[in-house]
């Protein structure tokens, strides 16, 4: 892509997986975005989806795309994007995230595979208070 194409850098925003206890003793996670910068997110739209090809069949595996908009996110906070069942874990997750910082407007695709949500990858996060993994 052209340089003069490319948005300006995304810093300091991630998205953060969290794995809690629920219901019956099953595992369930929480994605969050996390604001970790010193300037409000305005605007901010996120896309997610979940794909993977069959090891057996070799057809492709995607759930629907879900889109979301939040009004903004202030510095060093976290937003709850979603919550998502194990088994979707099983794919690689794609969380497309656009928001704008003042009269500049960013964007990143976020990936989380499925490998990587193992225990030795979860570390405490103080804005979330929890233990998460961080994707950037």
């Amino acid at each position: 892509m052209k340089k003069e194409l490319q948005g300006p850098k995304v810093e300091n925003v991630f998205i953060a997986v969290v794995q809690e206890l629920g219901e019956d003793n099953v595992n369930v996670y929480d994605v969050y975005l996390l604001n970790e910068s010193e300037d409000i997110l305005e605007q901010i739209l996120i896309t997610s989806k979940g794909y993977t090809t069959s090891k057996d069949t070799g057809e492709k595996i995607e759930t629907t795309t879900l889109r979301r908009k939040m009004s903004g996110l202030i510095p060093y906070s976290a937003l709850k994007v979603e919550p998502i069942m194990e088994d979707v874990m099983a794919l690689t997750n794609e969380y497309w995230v656009c928001f704008w910082i003042g009269n500049k407007m960013y964007d990143k695709k976020f990936i989380v595979k499925s490998d990587l949500l193992k225990e030795e990858n979860f570390k405490f996060i103080p804005t979330l208070n929890s233990k998460a993994v961080l994707v950037d």
